[in-house]
């Protein structure tokens, strides 16, 4: 696929902007620098299979997803009527063949996703540069195509997008490690404190400071020998088997970083993938909350201020068309703009508290309303600190469930289609929580990188329910097996019993855990 040139706004479509974004300025929204550009349907199909940048590594899965995107757009199926990416200053695409009411909503859209994108917590990690990075990633994968050939670079990339679910997506925002520069700091405080009141610290691990005529009893000798003991066995023991990491790792792709007996251009093109997908990490944790807020403003924004009385109905079909739920599936528009407005309504009449939950009257909770306006304040709080998955646990309740009419669902073995399993609110909240945990994807960790010592990996999936895949699983094991060059074994449940999944570079096992 070839980069086309973009083209500038038409001058009509400036003056729109301008008056979107004082609009949108106006309501408190706080956004980077946006800048909007006109694109065909197939430069934006392009832009959409890269992911929503104009440049990335060539691999065939973007001609796949341009392909898939082009043909969905010819038979009528679906359409992209924008793109906006998560950069500073942030980039809009906007189809030139869009209405001028179309034009308007997007805008407005657009806005609050890039509202979103600059306050959310979960974004606040990302890298803002990252256009530049992708054409930097570009550039390098080009360089290993001319040096090591087109097939080579492809099959490895292949097995690394595999791998990037394998990720920890809370790492950025959650230590897992000691960071050495404070462990260094809070010696150095240690130190200044000890000249300070006269005595030494003890540094022997499992001791607490205490003053002399007082360490017998605050660090009873029998304890700590015990302590000790149990140290060294554990030391003993690790030292034997040579194995590690310490703890359970989930940030899989990085132990291949750091373990994996890869060649320099391997290593930099797993570095790459792994970078893109904790870019990416926060648009799926989000989906529901962003797509909610951009679809709440474009929604105020327009029939409060953008619409004219011929472009009502155009936008109102177009709107409603949008926000369609699907028996299928969870339209993330819908449920989010409709619990941000459940949250600014029940803030605003002073529906939460102990006060509220604990009245019972149908009557008084129906005419409930302390008149507190307390709404608009809080739905920019939400906006600031949850992801979907908390978003969808601390505010969806069985009022909103009842009034929505949701239900869970299960696949019905006898007749072999998904039914409504059941309408109670708990079951509900469930089954939406645990597709939302991980994107619904399995908790996978490494437990041991010299397994049985013969440096083999040895994975470890979290089970909670739900079997893995089968045939996703042995492709993934090969990919592994390829980057580590040893066999890779995964522990898992199948069939209600504990098995290890194995494959040594020529065949696939199954072992009783």
């Amino acid at each position: 696929m070839a980069v086309t040139t973009h083209r500038a706004l038409p001058p009509e479509i400036q003056d729109i902007q301008a008056e979107m974004e004082q609009i949108a300025a106006s309501y408190g929204l706080d956004f980077f620098q946006t800048i909007f550009e006109m694109l065909d349907y197939e430069e934006l199909s392009m832009f959409a299979a890269y992911g929503g940048f104009p440049i990335r590594y060539p691999h065939w899965r973007f001609g796949a997803e341009y392909d898939e995107l082009m043909k969905s757009y010819s038979y009528g199926l679906s359409k992209i009527y924008e793109m906006v990416i998560n950069t500073d200053p942030c980039y809009a695409y906007l189809l030139s063949a869009n209405a001028i009411t179309d034009q308007k909503l997007v805008i407005a859209h657009v806005y609050g996703h890039c509202d979103f994108f600059k306050n959310n917590a979960w974004f606040a990690p990302t890298n803002r540069k990252m256009l530049d990075q992708m054409a930097n990633h570009a550039a390098r994968v080009n360089r290993y195509i001319d040096r090591y050939g087109y097939e080579t670079v492809e099959r490895f990339i292949d097995a690394c997008l595999s791998l990037e679910n394998l990720i920890d997506p809370h790492a950025p925002h959650i230590r897992r490690t000691p960071d050495p520069a404070k462990e260094q700091e809070a010696r150095r405080h240690e130190r200044r404190q000890d000249s300070v009141e006269g005595h030494a610290r003890p540094t022997e691990s499992g001791r607490f400071q205490s003053k002399d005529y007082m360490d017998s009893f605050i660090n009873p000798p029998d304890v700590l020998e015990k302590e000790r003991q149990i140290r060294r066995e554990k030391e003993e023991a690790r030292e034997a088997t040579r194995s590690f990491p310490e703890k359970p790792q989930r940030d899989v792709m990085l132990f291949l970083l750091q373990y994996a007996p890869l060649r320099d251009w391997q290593h930099d093109v797993l570095a790459m993938i792994r970078d893109e997908a904790y870019y990416f990490a926060p648009q799926g944790q989000t989906k529901i909350m962003n797509e909610g807020w951009a679809s709440y403003w474009h929604s105020t924004i327009m029939t409060k201020h953008g619409l004219t009385d011929a472009e009502v109905i155009d936008y109102a079909d177009h709107h409603s068309g949008t926000m369609a739920m699907s028996p299928q599936r969870l339209n993330p528009y819908k449920i989010g703009i409709e619990l941000f407005r459940d949250i600014e309504e029940r803030w605003n009449k002073g529906r939460f508290g102990a006060e509220w939950e604990e009245c019972t009257d149908e009557t008084a909770r129906r005419n409930w309303d302390q008149q507190l306006g307390l709404g608009r304040e809080k739905i920019f709080e939400v906006r600031r600190i949850h992801n979907d998955l908390t978003f969808i646990d601390s505010f969806l309740t069985e009022d909103f469930c009842r009034k929505h009419k949701l239900f869970s669902f299960a696949y019905n073995d006898s007749s072999g289609n998904y039914e409504v399993a059941s309408r109670e609110f708990q079951a509900i909240k469930k089954q939406l929580l645990t597709s939302l945990t991980n994107h619904g994807r399995p908790f996978i960790y490494v437990k041991d990188g010299n397994y049985a010592n013969r440096g083999e990996l040895y994975l470890q999936h979290d089970f909670q329910g739900i079997e893995l895949k089968r045939d996703y699983a042995n492709d993934t094991l090969q990919n592994l097996q390829m980057i580590w060059g040893r066999p890779v074994h995964i522990a898992t449940v199948m069939d209600e019993k504990p098995v290890v999944l194995a494959y040594d570079g020529r065949r696939h096992e199954v072992h009783s855990a």
